[in-house]
């Protein structure tokens, strides 16, 4: 994906943000509708195939070692475990399979299995996703050439509130794997999180970011933190719903052909308000009772949701649903 818009400067996507509600509502469906098919939604599930032991410091994670979690370490779980759950999200509409493993950087004894993975999810027709943390040059080539669709590294918030939620690696850090990434020619899946305690501004810089990279990330995840127990966020203050949705409506704006997704805090959200973030633009979901180590609405949830607002499943790119299925 090509950025197809000027650099984007703070003042121009603060301008955005503070409009009146309805008026920044209008403009992101507007330009919604001119991308997609208002009424589809991607389904993607997402599995920990290494949960626990990280040892990266992020302030919101329950799977860190240095942040008091209680959580226990395991290894790295069976290619065909994965592959497995893989046939079973299928199965239920899933058109994009994620696996994500809590650590740094995987090790070279890891790749041969990540390998396997990616090949055995495209051989079942779903597009494959991994956040696997920083890659190096020769770990993005053997991804690559197993057919990875998608890298998922997000960038958190803004660069200047960063440091108060991660210290165990920088923010150019972030950026340079996603640079990596791209420059290998696997699609770059790239977003943040809100209510971490960071002002309008830091949320408003964060997009500013991934919309002035020099290709739009393909997704953009947009997750509303879940406290977890035994970590520095535990107890911050729930964030507003409506500034929520208007960082939906500006991440549809700024990177107008890019999947934005609902991600985790959903099971938080109202029918009410996971409806606002689509009319926002929103045309992603995670599917699934889990993201990772938090909770997800239930898929008959999510079906039910979908029939009351006319929504229908998104297809797999370049596979009709009967194909995607067989």
């Amino acid at each position: 994906m090509t950025k197809d818009s000027p650099n984007w400067t703070r003042e121009a996507a603060q301008k955005l943000h503070d409009m009146p509600l309805m008026d920044l509502l209008y403009q992101a469906q507007t330009v919604h509708r001119a991308n997609f098919d208002p009424n589809e939604v991607q389904m993607s599930k997402l599995l920990s195939i290494k949960t626990g032991g990280c040892a990266e410091d992020c302030a919101y994670c329950s799977q860190s070692a240095r942040n008091g979690s209680k959580l226990s370490a395991s290894k790295l779980i069976e290619v065909e475990r994965v592959l497995s759950e893989a046939r079973k999200a299928r199965e239920a509409g899933a058109t994009r399979y994620c696996m994500g493993a809590a650590w740094r950087e995987p090790k070279a004894r890891d790749m041969d299995a990540l390998v396997a993975m990616v090949e055995g999810v495209k051989a079942m027709g779903m597009e494959s996703c991994m956040t696997l943390g920083m890659l190096d040059d020769t770990q993005v080539v053997q991804l690559r050439d197993a057919g990875l669709d998608y890298y998922n590294h997000n960038i958190d918030t803004s660069e200047r509130y960063y440091s108060e939620v991660i210290t165990t690696r920088t923010f150019g850090d972030r950026l340079d794997t996603l640079n990596r990434v791209r420059e290998a020619g696997i699609k770059v899946c790239s977003g943040g999180i809100l209510g971490m305690g960071e002002e309008d501004a830091d949320r408003i810089d964060m997009l500013v970011t991934l919309a002035n990279l020099p290709e739009a990330p393909d997704s953009v995840p947009i997750n509303m933190l879940m406290p977890q127990a035994d970590t520095p966020l535990a107890d911050v203050e729930p964030l507003d719903p409506i500034a929520f949705v208007r960082i939906i409506a500006l991440a549809r704006i700024m990177m107008p052909k890019s999947h934005v997704r609902l991600s985790a805090g959903r099971s938080e959200m109202t029918d009410e308000m996971q409806a606002m973030c689509f009319f926002a633009g929103a045309n992603s979901i995670f599917v699934g009772d889990t993201l990772l180590t938090a909770e997800n609405p239930e898929e008959d949830n999510d079906m039910a949701l979908f029939a009351k607002l006319g929504i229908r499943p998104m297809r797999a790119e370049g596979h009709t649903c009967k194909e995607a299925a067989e």
